[in-house]
């Protein structure tokens, strides 16, 4: 009696659909814990004048910029904060040699409400030694922005690991794509660490809950309402340097 081989191309994807689950088993958590420490670290941090004056005085500002606020309107967990730009912006930002990041609310520049008159705020004074010692907020080489750019690319290569995986493989285990999907935008990466741990961790369920994507969005709400509201306590009790934002 002849025995049939399966086809090549099918026993050899058969290693691939059982090495790629326990890769991304291990690899998600991984760059996750890869990336928080340095997201933290970099997360911009509210100071003050006299800090400003301070790390001045002792040459520790590297960068600095005037700006209007801060831009952060991208839903991608991973991104980050980004100044908006403005001459006459109550906002004082800088970088410090250990990586992080400071800013102040200052006062705008008294030619910024008076057109044409000389600027004699004090500020002037404090931008022009700025401008003297450190260099202008994109400057290559900051620590600051090396930080910055090296916790987008892990959480950009984790985000692209897990959407392949969840894109490309098999149907989800609970849920559906679109759920996964949505409670994948939680804030800080919590919703695909909740994807590792229910999908590459937890042992297959004998009752196996479809959950629709408007549940997803509903999950998506909830938790970052809630994780907002434990930020905000948790900055309240421990202050902005454990706690920054």
């Amino acid at each position: 009696m002849l025995e049939v081989s399966p086809p090549a191309s099918r026993s050899s994807r058969r290693p691939w659909r059982e090495v790629v689950p326990v890769v991304l088993r291990w690899a998600l958590p991984v760059l996750w814990v890869l990336w928080a420490p340095l997201a933290w670290w970099v997360e911009p941090r509210e100071s003050t004048e006299a800090q400003l004056d301070s790390d001045l005085a002792a040459g520790r500002v590297v960068t600095f910029q005037r700006a209007q606020g801060w831009a952060d309107d991208d839903a991608y967990w991973g991104s980050r904060p980004d100044l908006r730009y403005a001459s006459d912006g109550g906002i004082l930002a800088w970088t410090v040699p250990n990586g992080q990041i400071r800013y102040a609310f200052v006062d705008p520049p008294v030619s910024a409400s008076y057109p044409g008159e000389p600027d004699l705020s004090a500020n002037a004074g404090q931008e022009a030694r700025l401008a003297a010692v450190a260099g202008p907020w994109h400057a290559g080489g900051a620590l600051a922005h090396r930080i910055v750019g090296t916790a987008g690319l892990l959480a950009g290569v984790l985000t692209v690991l897990w959407l392949g995986r969840l894109i490309g493989g098999g149907p989800p285990l609970a849920g559906t794509r679109w759920f996964w999907f949505w409670v994948g935008l939680i804030p800080f990466g919590v919703g695909v660490l909740a994807w590792t741990y229910r999908e590459l961790w937890r042992p297959p369920s004998p009752v196996v809950d479809r959950a629709s994507g408007w549940r997803g969005v509903g999950w998506l709400i909830l938790a970052g309402v809630g994780i907002s509201l434990v930020v905000s306590v948790a900055r309240i009790v421990f202050g902005t340097t454990v706690v920054p934002g």
